[in-house]
């Protein structure tokens, strides 16, 4: 990952991912959570603090040990067992049909091969479960797709392959998800390239 990648970045996501208007679009996507749960980009354990009581144990998938440093005080905070369970996720390191839920939180932007770690996701749930994800990607609206595709270059290169432009519900219904919950929208406060957010819920079948 290099020195940026390793060392810089989660640090920079870690002061980002915990700004105060982040907070209800995390506790709005981890509400519905229950059982065994996978997180994919784990990062510094951001969602921890909204998991609810209903989940019984979290597989954290995380490839930068700062990120995992940075989320010990929140590991020590929980209850609830959160162990650090891989670190690629288009490669999980679990048997089919083990998961009851999977939560993605701002991820799928920067997996280099989305589709790989999609189809890994739902090999790991159980049928009938569900992927609670909050995903920022292309906006609804053509004037700022425009934009993102103009600064997409840039964003990649300072934020570790971050993408502007990625279709995340196209996405998750060609891994073959069925979207029950989908709320399309912009983040106040945040420029509009940037958050273009897409909040919800998707079943395995």
């Amino acid at each position: 990952m290099g020195i940026y990648g390793e060392h810089v970045l989660p640090r920079i996501i870690n002061v980002v991912g915990g700004m105060k208007a982040v907070e209800p679009l995390r506790d709005r996507v981890c509400t519905d959570l229950e059982g065994d749960v996978v997180e994919i980009g784990f990062g510094s354990g951001l969602n921890i603090p909204f998991y609810p009581d209903r989940v019984a144990r979290v597989a954290a998938v995380e490839p930068a040990n700062v990120g995992w440093k940075l989320a010990e005080n929140r590991l020590r905070a929980t209850s609830i067992p959160v162990e650090r369970s891989g670190l690629d996720g288009q490669a999980l390191p679990f048997a089919d049909d083990s998961y009851d839920c999977a939560l993605s939180t701002w991820t799928l932007c920067t997996i280099p091969d989305v589709a790989a770690a999609l189809r890994e996701v739902r090999r790991v749930l159980k049928p009938g479960g569900t992927l609670h994800f909050v995903e920022h990607g292309l906006a609804p609206d053509e004037p700022v797709r425009r934009w993102q595709r103009r600064l997409e270059p840039i964003q990649k290169r300072a934020f570790g392959g971050c993408h502007l432009t990625r279709p995340i519900v196209e996405l998750l219904k060609n891994a073959g998800f069925d979207i029950t919950e989908l709320d399309v929208f912009y983040e106040e406060g945040a420029p509009k390239f940037l958050a273009a957010d897409s909040l919800g819920t998707a079943v395995s079948p």
